[in-house]
């Protein structure tokens, strides 16, 4: 029976002393925060050149004998993870209208005055067919304004390129290309 008191008690000691002791508890966690990253250079949406048109219009004989100058604001809106070129070209060699055509280097495409938040160095353009760089060396960004005028010089438009051909809308597509450095 001594031996039952004895077992007893040591229990019974066991239960309030573990009820007053401080269990291990973990004070602290970890956990690992990926950032996945992948390269991106975009033309995004809200540039105007997606889907608009420039629209020049001769119905005068002023019109003939002076530069036309057409402004697009925001024509493009890049964002790009690494410094970029943009390049542009003409679809084709020619404006056309039904049979007709005008020479497409009647056309010269620049950054406006105020060009928007792209950096980098900018030409003027003469179109043609061939990818010629427009914005050389911009810096990485997000959307990243440029907005450009495209011109067509007196000299053009009072010449055989333009003068003499028949009345009519003249189309052409062009094409900017944006790539990453």
């Amino acid at each position: 029976m001594t031996k039952q008191i004895v077992i007893s008690a040591l229990t019974f000691g066991a239960i309030i002393l573990g009820t007053n002791s401080v269990q291990a508890q973990n004070t602290t966690a970890t956990t690992t925060v990926n950032i996945t990253l992948s390269d991106v250079i975009s033309i995004d949406n809200g540039s105007t050149a997606i889907g608009n048109n420039v629209d020049f219009v001769y119905t005068t004989a002023a019109d003939y004998n002076s530069d036309q100058t057409v402004t697009k604001a925001n024509s493009l809106k890049v964002t790009s993870t690494k410094n970029f070129n943009v390049k542009v070209k003409a679809g084709g060699s020619n404006f056309i209208s039904g049979s007709n055509s005008i020479p497409v280097n009647v056309l010269t495409i620049k950054a406006a005055a105020s060009a928007g938040t792209m950096g980098g160095t900018k030409t003027a353009v003469v179109l043609s067919t061939v990818d010629q760089n427009l914005v050389t060396n911009a810096p990485l960004g997000s959307s990243l304004t440029l907005n450009l005028d495209y011109l067509i010089p007196a000299s053009k438009s009072s010449s055989a390129d333009i003068l003499g051909k028949p009345a009519g809308t003249y189309t052409q597509t062009v094409t900017y290309t944006a790539t990453a450095l």
